[in-house]
């Protein structure tokens, strides 16, 4: 059952991607296999110019590779909440070795599936979440003339994730690491005639290569450090290295500190943190189902599931930990405040989940790992489904993404409109939904832990989130329409195609964290987790925090929503005017904290100097100067010199003849004397 769990994805990518688009091709074509939904296409980017979809027509291909890539991830989604029902009633731990891999002499990696309960439980986000994502495609995607190709990469990239969670050693784990790297630059740069889908692939590659290099440099300590790459004999073998230390380059390090600061490195770049976060809301450039494959249950989510999987080891390095929690709590407070004033409806949600993933990190930083993989798990849902709702909303909104020219959506596209307002209330930690368990947990274990600097800043951030989820809601459904008369009299529901996988993701988003709360973060969470990820006392500590501090995200979250009615149903007139007054901070959140002129000043432009100086100076003036073109050139100059020599009038010869003479007989004469 395993091993069907993580190769049916990878088979129906083969298939779908070798034989899509070139044989078979009388076996159908999905024309008008959805009736009157697909009159038009709807592009992400359409309103802003672009043809839709990146197409030039639609498309007459076979619809099999679609269909057979949709059914091979259901099966594999069905299988997996099978294994983690299993687990429910009765955890443990196996391991399936399919071949050995790599040996050579102290280095040894086999290919081995690792299924315990954080593997159960990510398999159930990333297949359940990929499945619905492929069923929208069908609907979403139905008319891009480069379907096969799509649906052969959303398969390959839930593949290498999956690689990634069932991996026993950190090489296999490097090795989905890499594959969810190399897909995702494949998918958001998948309408690659577009200059700013080419940039943004480009810049989520380049990026995530800081991390990757930071990660690989860790799995060089581990193994120097243990003498294995095996998480079992890392694990077993981390206590005795408590507190030593490693000598490199005449300073004394403290090894474990080390090895957990590098592989956070890799796990803030896929994970979008401080810093290394500016790839993620330029992956917006990708289709939307795209973007909610990524932002909910893959790519973002790979960099908190590896520091939960190494939570043993990170148990043991408490100054690590202290640099997770700082980065994580600055990271959800930094997001959350640049959505605050973002215009893009799919840019809102993307800082959102960069802000989620921030909470994230502080449940890992402070020990809760539970707490932070419970946040994982129901948040796939509800960021699933209000980027698969954005979806909907630009599909009926004719491709128009900005919501400064949306506005009483509501009475058109009513059912994207409730399964937008669910995922906004689980999102905002609406009591019982699936944030409420999970948030609400994450803010009391930071506050159990001693860490009032995160606490605060996790308490702001709950307030921001619920301000810019309303935002989203109000300037997009309700209020006086700002969209042209053509575009509201065209906009009209999704298919069912693409409205059954929101039904589900809402009964997730709503049901998730009452479900799964005790099993996750309940009492009886050692039984549930059975040694899958390490335990401390933070996980009772949290249970018993003052009662101000249970409901300070509460009260965070209706300021919050007062705060975006006041704004955008009383009086619209506010927001005008307060950016007016505060210009500087207004400028300074929409423009993101200036990061991308920031690194655009500190790495791109002196790497653009350097590159031209080299390639100008050193390749061009120095090697190609005093090389090649520089021999060839004397060469040249020598010959055309010879050539002037050979004139073919005979009284020339003859006078080179007699100079010759002469100068013999002068050597002769008096250099041949001596």
């Amino acid at each position: 059952m395993y091993q069907a769990i993580v190769f049916l994805p990878l088979l129906g990518a083969l298939i779908a991607g070798l034989f899509g688009t070139k044989a078979f091709k009388g076996l159908g074509s999905d024309a008008d296999v959805y009736g009157e939904h697909h009159g038009t296409a709807h592009d992400d980017h359409a309103g802003h110019g672009h043809d839709d979809h990146g197409h030039h027509g639609h498309y007459d291909g076979p619809a099999w590779p679609m269909y057979l890539t949709t059914a091979l991830l259901c099966v594999s989604a069905i299988l997996s909440w099978i294994v983690f029902t299993s687990f429910l009633h009765e955890p443990h731990a196996e391991k399936v070795e399919l071949l050995r891999w790599i040996n050579s002499g102290a280095l040894s990696a086999n290919w081995t599936i690792r299924i315990d309960t954080l593997t159960a439980v990510m398999l159930v986000v990333v297949n359940t979440v990929s499945a619905l994502v492929h069923i929208y495609s069908l609907g979403y995607m139905s008319h891009d003339e480069h379907q096969p190709r799509f649906f052969a990469y959303l398969s390959l990239f839930t593949f290498a994730m999956l690689m990634l969670v069932t991996a026993d050693n950190l090489v296999q784990m490097f090795f989905g690491w890499e594959g969810v790297g190399l897909a995702s630059y494949l998918l958001i740069g998948f309408w690659y005639t577009r200059e700013t889908a080419n940039a943004a692939a480009i810049k989520a590659f380049v990026v995530n290569r800081v991390g990757d290099f930071g990660f690989a440099l860790g799995i060089f300590g581990c193994f120097l450090v243990f003498g294995s790459v095996d998480f079992d004999t890392i694990f077993a073998a981390a206590p005795a290295m408590a507190g030593k230390a490693m000598h490199f380059l005449s300073w004394d390090f403290d090894a474990l500190t080390v090895i957990c600061l590098l592989l956070f490195m890799g796990a803030m770049g896929k994970s979008a943190q401080f810093l290394l976060h500016t790839w993620l809301p330029d992956a917006m450039e990708g289709p939307t189902p795209v973007s909610a494959l990524i932002h909910a249950a893959t790519m973002v989510t790979a960099g908190v599931f590896m520091v939960a999987r190494l939570s043993p080891m990170f148990e043991l390095a408490p100054d690590a930990k202290t640099v997770v929690v700082v980065i994580g709590a600055i990271t959800a407070f930094f997001a959350a405040t640049v959505g605050l004033v973002q215009n893009d409806i799919k840019r809102v949600i993307a800082y959102s989940t960069c802000s989620q993933l921030g909470y994230m990190f502080v449940a890992l930083g402070v020990g809760a790992y539970g707490v932070a993989v419970f946040h994982l798990f129901t948040h796939a849902f509800f960021k699933a489904l209000l980027f698969l709702g954005s979806g909907s909303v630009i599909h009926a909104m004719s491709g128009e993404q900005d919501m400064r020219k949306m506005g009483g959506l509501a009475p058109h596209i009513r059912i994207t409109w409730a399964m937008m307002i669910i995922g906004n209330l689980a999102l905002t930690g609406f009591p019982f939904t699936a944030g409420y368990f999970s948030k609400d947990a994450i803010i009391e274990s930071a506050f159990a832990s001693g860490w009032s600097f995160a606490f605060w800043l996790l308490v702001i951030a709950a307030f921001c989130t619920s301000f810019y989820s309303w935002r989203l809601a109000f300037m997009t459904f309700h209020g006086t329409s700002r969209a042209d008369k053509e575009t509201i009299d065209h906009a009209h529901e999704s298919p069912n195609v693409m409205l059954v996988p929101l039904y589900v993701l809402a009964v997730g988003a709503i049901a998730a964290g009452f479900v799964f709360k005790d099993y996750f973060i309940g009492h009886d969470f050692k039984e549930f987790w059975h040694g899958a990820v390490a335990e401390n006392e933070i996980m009772h500590a949290m249970h018993e925090v003052p009662l101000w501090v249970i409901w300070s995200p509460f009260v965070a979250m209706v300021l919050g929503f007062a705060l975006a009615f006041l704004f955008y149903i009383r009086n619209t007139s506010l927001p005008v005017k307060l950016a007016a007054q505060h210009e500087p901070v207004y400028k300074f959140l929409l423009n993101k904290w200036y990061f991308d002129e920031l690194y655009d000043l500190i790495f791109v432009r002196p790497a653009m100097w350097m590159g031209r100086f080299f390639w100008k100076k050193g390749d061009g003036f120095v090697i190609d100067g005093f090389g090649p073109d520089g021999v060839s050139s004397v060469v040249g100059d020598v010959t055309k010199g010879v050539v002037r020599l050979q004139t073919g009038y005979l009284y020339h010869y003859a006078f080179a003849m007699m100079i010759g003479v002469a100068a013999l007989i002068s050597w002769f004469a008096f250099g041949g004397a001596h």
